[in-house]
């Protein structure tokens, strides 16, 4: 069982509202500091561990500077993400680009930062060369196919887009070693979200054990095991966190098993974690403007699927505390919504709640992941500011709300006048 609490009171969330009106995403940087420290310390065993944070998660530069002095690295997936890296000094192989039908620009900059290149396709092994020239260090995306099972999220691996096959991996690693490439790693990346320790340590073996074949057959040794993220979070209350020790634990058997046994040690580890490191560390803070009773009661606020689409999307779970009335017993059942022109913009479906009053404040949990992240201008509707709960307990703007100006920015009103 998760305990979901708040770290702010209704009286200090008005405040923070006072001067940065809702809706808000607000991050607590204690809790993720902790958190991030408590995932490096299980896998301390693993010398040279380093998790990639997926940027694509939360892609704030004071978020990226908190995690790079914890000492994680960044898993990006496009220009704007390793500009990004960059900007905090993220650079060199504490990057590892993980993208697919990669335009070449994006590949030179990547070779340009120095970042790990982690190739998705046999094909791209020419897009590459012909972008930037093969790298010394490069990685290849492992997709298992039937071997292994997906999630509800991403889906079964045969039907991804993603990888390659366990046929294009042998061949593409001897071609770039024909090539020059003289270093090597090894990723794959097959479920999302995920809550079952043991997935992981499976998925670490089936690497390993792919690893001790490469070098059986190609003579090549991998440097680079990354073996994804998709560690999943409890967005239940009725859920338990995956505990990071446990799968540590299990992998570093695998280790001993497979590369130790095999005479292949050292290979270094690695992760590309993001939901699990910020997601439970981040609230929608947003405030009730309507209340409604047709055939059922609906409670209307002021932020949209536009600021947290997960649940209009997925259908997913996201607890919501009404500021308050955290002791108040759940005894009204609602629809909790926002103002978009669609019928699945909603935070949740029938939800026993406190009996809420226009003007009440609520947080929805679980947002520090896939929230912001996500957010999109559909209806004209402006995504929201982000905010950092400092350990001191001050609270600072990292981004600031869009504005109508910003939504008109790219259009050019000054053509029109021809269409008059």
């Amino acid at each position: 069982m998760t305990t979901k609490t708040v770290p702010f009171t209704k009286e200090r969330a008005e405040g923070i509202a006072a001067a940065f009106p809702t809706p808000f995403h607000i991050y607590d940087e204690r809790a993720i500091r902790t958190n991030a420290r408590e995932l490096k310390r299980a896998f301390a065993a693993f010398d040279g561990f380093i998790n990639y944070f997926a940027v694509k998660a939360l892609p704030n530069p004071y978020i990226l500077a908190i995690l790079k002095a914890e000492g994680f690295g960044a898993d990006c997936s496009s220009l704007p993400e390793l500009l990004l890296a960059e900007r905090v000094g993220i650079t060199g192989e504490r990057i590892m680009f993980t993208s697919n039908d990669t335009p070449a620009t994006e590949f030179r900059e990547a070779r340009r930062l120095g970042a790990v290149i982690n190739l998705d396709d046999i094909s791209h092994i020419d897009c590459v060369e012909k972008a930037c020239g093969i790298p010394e260090l490069v990685s290849c995306r492992y997709n298992p196919g039937p071997l292994k099972e997906g999630n509800a999220i991403i889906g079964k691996p045969e039907e991804a887009k993603y990888g390659f096959t366990r046929e294009q991996l042998l061949a593409g690693y001897a071609s770039l070693k024909a090539r020059g490439a003289t270093r090597f790693g090894l990723h794959t990346m097959v479920a999302s979200n995920e809550l079952d320790p043991a997935y992981f340590v499976e998925t670490a073996r089936l690497l390993f054990d792919l690893a001790v074949e490469i070098k059986q057959r190609l003579g090549i040794r991998m440097e680079l095991v990354n073996i994804g993220g998709g560690v999943g979070i409890p967005y239940r209350p009725d859920q338990e966190p995956v505990p990071y020790d446990r799968v540590a634990a299990g992998i570093q058997k695998a280790y001993g098993d497979l590369i130790v046994r095999n005479g292949l040690h050292p290979v270094r580890l690695a992760m590309e974690c993001g939901r699990v490191v910020t997601g439970p560390y981040g609230w929608l803070v947003t405030r009730v403007i309507h209340l409604k009773e047709t055939y059922r009661r609906y409670v209307g606020t002021d932020a949209s699927m536009a600021n947290l689409m997960r649940p209009g999307i997925y259908g997913a779970y996201h607890h919501i505390t009404v500021l308050g009335k955290e002791s108040a017993p759940a005894t009204a059942t609602y629809d909790v919504t926002g103002s978009l022109c669609e019928n699945n913009d909603k935070f949740a479906i029938q939800r026993r709640l406190p009996e809420i009053a226009i003007g009440d404040l609520l947080a929805i949990h679980d947002s520090g992941a896939h929230g912001w992240a996500m957010g999109f201008n559909y209806n004209g509707k402006l995504r929201s500011a982000e905010l950092l709960l400092r350990e001191d307990g001050t609270v600072r703007l990292i981004r600031r709300a869009e504005t109508v100006e910003d939504y008109f920015r790219t259009l050019d009103f000054a053509g029109l006048d021809s269409f008059k």
